[in-house]
């Protein structure tokens, strides 16, 4: 049987559903719908589950690999179920074999076992025909044949699971939209308070120096037993410059632009991508917390907390992805 592996070239959801039903000879001119469903929910890894009736069971392994040749990762479920066919009424009347015929060993198990009964219980009612149909046995229904049930099985399993990746392409295709609108966003935020930090950072250098110096002056006035107090002051802007230093952002901006640019490359590219996003989550929200950290001024402060608040949104929509 030759199974055909399905594109895995585009960004996906790893939710989706399809089904596809197949008609199934059973014999007798009666014939089963059979119908499978197809069902996808996120998960770390490629988690694949069948529900399938022992007709169907067969199939399994087909299915499997069809699955596997197809997707890399969510929870993957099978399911299928048949009944017989309307128009089976029809071809009962003109076949009276077609919804099954009566095994007359089970038949004179069931009257012999009746009469023992009725032996030891005079006043016990004889079996209704309806009793007698349901009876465990007494009807041999028309099954088909294995290969027929394997051959539909799999064939309705294969267009589900087409199915199944067209709604999960699409579902990805819109995800895509949503992520690349906030790194959209985040990028305007960076725009807008990248430049005013060397600002900020020489505002605070600045306020630092002049509390130090009011702090020394209140305990000097003149020279200090270490020296001139234009050394000390000399001293004090050094400290002041190291620290300065430290609380510059502008390595943290350019990791947050560089982190941008690879998630909207790998989100402009095909295939799988949920994994690599969700490590790039957890770098983007690192360096929105430095910035948060390293924040010397209100409005850095709160530009911190928007990209902290826009990272958290994208990783809810990439736990999403394939």
């Amino acid at each position: 049987m030759v199974l055909k592996i399905y594109n895995t070239h585009m960004i996906s959801s790893m939710t989706g559903y399809g089904s596809a039903s197949r008609q199934v000879s059973l014999g007798a001119g009666v014939v089963a719908d059979l119908q499978v469903e197809c069902r996808a929910v996120n998960s770390r890894f490629l988690d694949l589950g069948f529900r399938l009736p022992d007709e169907c069971r067969g199939a399994e392994p087909a299915l499997r690999e069809l699955a596997t040749q197809s997707l890399s990762r969510g929870k993957v479920e099978f399911r299928a179920a048949w009944r017989v066919n309307s128009g089976a009424a029809g071809a009962a009347k003109s076949n009276p074999h077609a919804l099954g015929a009566l095994n007359k060993d089970r038949l004179d198990a069931l009257y012999t076992l009746q009469e023992h009964a009725q032996t030891a219980f005079p006043n016990a009612e004889a079996l209704r025909i309806a009793d007698i149909l349901r009876w465990p046995g007494i009807v041999s229904e028309p099954r088909g044949e294995e290969e027929g049930w394997i051959a539909a099985t799999v064939e309705a399993g294969r267009a589900a699971l087409a199915a199944l990746m067209d709604s999960r392409h699409a579902e990805g295709k819109a995800l895509v939209g949503v992520l690349t609108s906030i790194t959209s966003k985040m990028r305007e935020i960076v725009k807008v308070i990248e430049p005013k930090v060397p600002q900020y950072v020489a505002q605070y250098q600045e306020k630092l120096t002049e509390r130090l110096a009011e702090a020394l002056a209140v305990q000097e006035q003149g020279k200090t037993s270490s020296g001139s107090g234009t050394e000390l002051m000399e001293r004090i802007r050094q400290e002041v410059v190291l620290y300065a230093v430290r609380i510059d952002v502008a390595e943290e901006f350019a990791r947050l632009k560089t982190h941008l640019q690879v998630v909207d490359t790998a989100l402009a590219g095909k295939g799988p991508v949920g994994k690599r996003l969700d490590f790039l989550m957890q770098e983007l929200n690192r360096e929105a917390n430095t910035l948060s950290s390293k924040s010397v001024s209100e409005e850095c402060t709160q530009a911190a907390l928007e990209l902290k608040l826009l990272i958290e949104q994208m990783r809810e929509q990439v736990q999403n992805l394939e």
